[in-house]
């Protein structure tokens, strides 16, 4: 929260990994990533999110999230709520360079690097094997490649294995 404007002047990209768990934390979600955009605004910098897949929709209406579901595991639904907000807040940015970017729902942090994914928009996607899973790694490879050559601005993309 001590980041001003000058201290990101000439970087390309900022991305924002926070993550909070806790009650009393999980309003910090929009607050960085607010705080971010604010001092952003008007530049050139982008701001990419690492987002979560509760959000991401599971009809074509686009009024029912993966975390609507009754499988969703209780647990996780208050940091789903806390995303999904950060999420619709920054879609009302129309100052700031931004993209979300959404796993898929099964994101391992000690998966395997295939170095392959498949690139999908808002909804809940799942791979050809019928899976929605993705490593941190792979997740990796698709941000800097949203940061290379990405067109997505203003937008909430999401990604899952090939």
């Amino acid at each position: 929260m001590n980041l001003t404007r000058e201290d990101l002047k000439g970087y390309d990209a900022v991305v924002d990994a926070f993550g909070a768990w806790t009650a009393e934390t999980l309003p910090l979600h929009s607050k960085t990533t607010q705080h971010l955009a604010d001092i952003l605004s008007g530049t050139d910098v982008r701001l990419l999110v690492v987002g979560g897949a509760g959000s991401l929709y599971v009809n074509p209406e686009h009024t029912i999230q993966v975390a609507d579901g009754e499988n969703f595991p209780e647990a996780f639904r208050p940091l789903a709520q806390a995303m999904a907000a950060a999420l619709s807040e920054l879609r009302e940015r129309k100052d700031v360079q931004w993209t979300y970017i959404s796993p898929a729902t099964d994101f391992q942090a000690e998966g395997e690097r295939s170095g392959k994914y498949i690139l999908a928009g808002e909804e809940f996607t799942l791979n050809p094997a019928g899976e929605s899973v993705i490593s941190y790694a792979d997740y990796a490879i698709a941000m800097v490649d949203e940061i290379e050559f990405g067109k997505h601005i203003q937008e909430r993309i999401s990604v899952v294995r090939a």
